[in-house]
């Protein structure tokens, strides 16, 4: 693993991520369950093609300021009796698999890599760059935060 030492720790690379998402044999459908209850799909399902058409998977869009909000919607909603959340976009790749990512990285406190391991195996999904370094950030926040708790 190509990984930037620091203070003894590894650091993962875009370029690690990459790796792993590249390790999933699966066939892109519709419409998966990666996640119990959490379903990562294209347009097609969600069946509101107009108003996603208006939203670019540019390589610079800020996905990041809704990490946040998406997953405390889909915990909100997962938390709700029969609680169930379909996480969509365009193809159902990059941007929705990135705000699941993140819901992983945040609620069910998974680090990325782990959680990337996991959707790929129920769903073929390649965040872009852009998202894959968004993430990064979210995790050595994540890292740190769990860091400083643990201390205080």
């Amino acid at each position: 693993m190509s990984a930037l030492k620091g203070k003894g720790k590894e650091y993962l690379t875009v370029k690690d991520l990459q790796k792993v998402l590249d390790s999933c044999k699966l066939q892109l459908n519709q419409i998966d369950e990666v996640w119990p209850n959490i379903y990562i799909g294209n347009v097609a399902v969600a069946q509101n093609k107009a108003a996603l058409l208006k939203l670019d998977d540019s390589t610079h869009f800020d996905l990041d300021v809704y990490f946040q909000p998406a997953a405390d919607f889909i915990h909100k909603a997962l938390k709700s009796p029969d609680g169930k959340v379909l996480v969509h976009c365009i193809m159902g790749m990059s941007r929705s698999s990135t705000l699941v990512l993140a819901y992983l990285m945040i609620y069910c406190h998974l680090p990325l890599k782990r959680a990337l391991q996991k959707l790929i195996q129920k769903r073929a999904i390649y965040p872009n760059r852009n998202f894959l370094a968004l993430l990064l950030d979210l995790d050595l926040q994540l890292t740190r935060k769990k860091r400083t708790c643990q201390i205080l």
